[in-house]
């Protein structure tokens, strides 16, 4: 059962403001309507009158929606407001504003990753181009050379992240790629993630390397068991790296801010 949202110190439920009433009844409108990304909406479906509320409101409507993704403004001949299409990295972007102020853990990312990231790989097992694989491999060669520098380390440590993302990218389930792309986009912004990263370990370019080459194997030829098998060996031994790198820097940071003890005399 949903649970209702209250007001502060009140039992009250809490009342969308009319641009919001506005903004989700045009919304399903263009839903039931079966509008599609580049379509243009009736003038009559934006009129003040047809949303039952004021112009202001009916302006503030809009905004919300563009400002969602769902439509975008176009003036001059042939201007208007027209059915938008989200992009991805716009929505991840979005909703790691989610996580701004209280990062979820490591282990929260990795409990996700450890599942989803072996389904991934079994479900491209087999169904992916030459062009597909031409494109992984070109993350590969970003990090398959030893760095000269601790900055050209940190760029490779994340083109093994954007190996996932191009993998993901390629499911034919929409949701369960989006989701492995976010989680790959939320351990490379998060500030403990990135420091870990930026730590100079020149084993894990082998071990990574590795995974991802015996991966590509099983993918190509269509063995869904072994890829599946291989990407949670690899999950788990990246999440046994992360959580022990970020204990030390942890309990690093503690002893740092100890405070020093008096000298005996």
């Amino acid at each position: 059962m949903t649970k209702v949202r209250e007001e502060k110190g009140g039992s009250q439920p809490r009342k969308q403001k009319r641009p919001d009433q506005a903004a989700d009844r045009l919304r399903e409108r263009i839903l039931e309507g079966g509008l599609k990304p580049g379509d243009r909406v009736p003038p009559e479906w934006i009129d003040p009158r047809e949303l039952g509320v004021s112009r202001g409101s009916a302006r503030e409507a809009l905004k919300i929606l563009e400002f969602q993704g769902m439509i975008a403004s176009r003036t001059g001949p042939g201007g208007g407001v027209f059915v938008s299409s989200v992009r991805s990295e716009d929505a991840i972007r979005t909703i790691e504003n989610l996580f701004l102020f209280g990062d979820p853990t490591i282990s929260d990312i990795y409990a996700i990753r450890k599942v989803l990231e072996p389904e991934l790989a079994a479900s491209v097992a087999g169904q992916l181009s030459e062009d597909d694989f031409a494109a992984l491999r070109e993350t590969i060669r970003l990090y398959e050379d030893e760095p000269e520098t601790a900055e050209e380390e940190y760029r490779q440590r994340m083109a093994e992240l954007d190996f996932h993302s191009e993998l993901a990218r390629r499911a034919s389930n929409r949701v369960l790629g989006f989701i492995c792309i976010f989680m790959a986009s939320l351990l490379r912004d998060m500030t403990v993630c990135r420091e870990i990263y930026r730590a100079p370990v020149p084993h894990l370019r082998e071990t990574g390397l590795s995974y991802q080459i015996r991966l590509i194997r099983a993918i190509k030829a269509g063995r869904a068991d072994e890829a599946r098998f291989i990407m949670r060996d690899h999950m788990i031994e990246a999440e046994t790296y992360m959580l022990e790198m970020a204990d030390i820097r942890k309990r690093g940071s503690r002893e740092n801010e100890a405070p020093a003890q008096p000298r005996e005399t």
